[in-house]
């Protein structure tokens, strides 16, 4: 695996390869990576004949008060991992390069409607520099094809309406999320979280899941959506929302069957959300 920093050899190396007609696969990432990244990773390799992994960690994207300067950097360990899943170029670019006038200079991508409420409600600003970045690296790897965890449902909405809305020829696949064996949705700010904390995360999704089976019996969403918040308080998280979305993030309405069951909650240091899928009117 070759590790870029540099826009132009980027932009070199993949002409090269979209000259021979190859087809290229882009993950973004923040680096810190885990298994859910490396089954981004392998899931590429599946769909395209060179796998492009960009890791940086996006100061756009972070609030004044939340954690840009604690956020892990490890990019000896990443270039391992992402060695290991058959990835072919590593994209790891400075925030010089990527913003070269400054944040406050920069030009910046908006995604109406489905970037507001749920985390954009919580972390104003916070799509805006998604999109603004996956926009910039879109332009610069120009892929076939793009890889998103589901986990981050909102952002990879916000992506395929980016997408949709701009008319890229980029395929936008969403991959399942990927969790420790006791449920957690693997993310890299569970490392934030004390021996205990990493005892308590599961019950974010023991709560969904919970509150899945009860709106799939047909108990009035409102009850159940407040039972959440309660047991999710009483297992000792600080939460932020719990909510239920039509699959595209609208409301949902009698007519709708395929809905996403969203929380975010704050255990100790660490925000956690996650997410699962409903059937309603069974």
């Amino acid at each position: 695996m070759r590790t870029l920093h540099d826009l132009g050899d980027l932009r070199a190396t993949l002409t090269q390869h979209r000259r021979a007609g190859k087809r290229i696969a882009l993950v973004p990432t923040m680096g810190n990576l885990h298994a859910g990244h490396v089954a981004l990773v392998e899931t590429a390799r599946r769909h395209a004949d060179v796998v492009v992994a960009s890791l940086f960690v996006n100061p756009m994207q972070f609030g004044p008060s939340e954690d840009l300067d604690a956020y892990p950097r490890t990019l000896e360990a990443d270039q391992v991992k992402l060695t290991e899943a058959d990835c072919d170029l590593l994209f790891a670019p400075s925030a010089a390069a990527l913003y070269p006038n400054g944040l406050e200079g920069q030009t910046r991508v908006q995604v109406p409607l489905v970037s507001e409420g749920l985390c954009g409600g919580a972390r104003p600003g916070h799509f805006d520099g998604v999109a603004t970045v996956v926009t910039l690296l879109f332009n610069l790897v120009q892929p076939d094809i793009a890889l998103f965890g589901e986990k981050d449902y909102q952002q990879l909405a916000v992506i395929r309406k980016l997408t949709a809305d701009l008319h890229l020829p980029i395929e936008i696949l969403g991959v399942a999320t990927q969790r420790a064996e006791d449920g957690l949705a693997l993310s890299s700010r569970n490392g934030y979280l004390s021996e205990a904390e990493r005892a308590t995360a599961p019950a974010l999704y023991q709560t969904l899941m919970s509150a899945r089976a009860a709106l799939e019996r047909g108990e009035p969403a409102p009850n159940v959506l407040d039972r959440a918040i309660e047991a999710l308080g009483a297992a000792g998280f600080a939460p932020d929302y719990v909510e239920l979305k039509s699959a595209e993030l609208g409301p949902v309405t009698p007519q709708t069957r395929e809905a996403i069951l969203l929380a975010a909650a704050k255990l100790g240091p660490a925000r956690l959300i996650d997410n699962v899928r409903v059937t309603l009117g069974q």
